[in-house]
């Protein structure tokens, strides 16, 4: 019942467990204070809202969690399909982008727990946190370039879904680029924290179906990994 298979179709299916995951816990956690946020909205936040940011943070933790085994079920599937190297940089990239999350949450989770941070302290990590959002564009950018090249290289994805994949790469490592002191492009901006990773989560969730249907898995698939360009 629980074989070989069962596991190698949970961990495929783990990229839409983990968007479903980090939408519960964005929606739970809130809006994150600005940079340079009032002394007022940062009590209001790590203080007045502690409980819902612990909370947050559990299920953020899972969500982490999901993508690393994502990562794993997509480097076996893509060294099943001949693509080892790309499969090693989804390996790679997954457990850097969780491990960057998990630094991320355990800032906002610190402060939340303690309650005792003066407020200089809580405005640098506050300001951290969305440095850490730009910073955060290039594994998980790279993590988008693994799963589209490699299996593009394998021909279990057409030239159009590749070049959606190429658009969402260049897209997400735009967001590394957000380092305006304020507006649209500022890392607290709406492209860097709301729009480059959204478009990486959907990728995420959508190559996390395509595998659990088990296309990249069929037979025949590996037979035309050598006439993929």
């Amino acid at each position: 019942m629980y074989g070989e298979a069962f596991w190698e179709r949970l961990w495929r299916s783990a990229g839409v467990q983990f968007v479903v995951l980090l939408i519960i816990a964005s929606v739970i956690y809130g809006g994150q204070p600005k940079l340079g946020a009032s002394p007022s909205d940062l009590v209001s936040f790590y203080d007045g809202d502690r409980t819902r940011i612990l909370i947050a943070a559990i299920f953020f933790c899972l969500a982490f969690l999901n993508l690393m085994w994502f990562g794993a079920g997509l480097r076996s599937a893509l060294h099943d399909l001949g693509q080892g190297g790309w499969g090693a940089a989804a390996t790679a990239s997954s457990a850097a982008t969780a491990a960057f999350l998990l630094v991320l949450m355990m800032l906002s989770t610190g402060l939340a727990a303690t309650g005792s941070a003066t407020v200089a302290f809580m405005s640098g990590l506050n300001d951290v946190h969305w440095a850490g959002f730009v910073i955060l564009c290039f594994p998980l950018a790279m993590f988008v370039m693994s799963s589209a090249f490699g299996l593009w290289r394998a021909g279990v994805i057409s030239n159009q879904f590749f070049g959606v994949g190429v658009g969402v790469v260049v897209l997400t490592l735009l967001g590394g680029t957000t380092w305006a002191r304020n507006g649209f492009w500022a890392p607290d901006g709406m492209y860097s924290h709301a729009i480059a990773p959204a478009l990486a989560v959907i990728w995420i969730a959508v190559v996390s179906g395509l595998l659990t249907r088990g296309a990249a898995t069929a037979p025949t698939t590996v037979q035309t990994a050598g006439s993929a360009p």
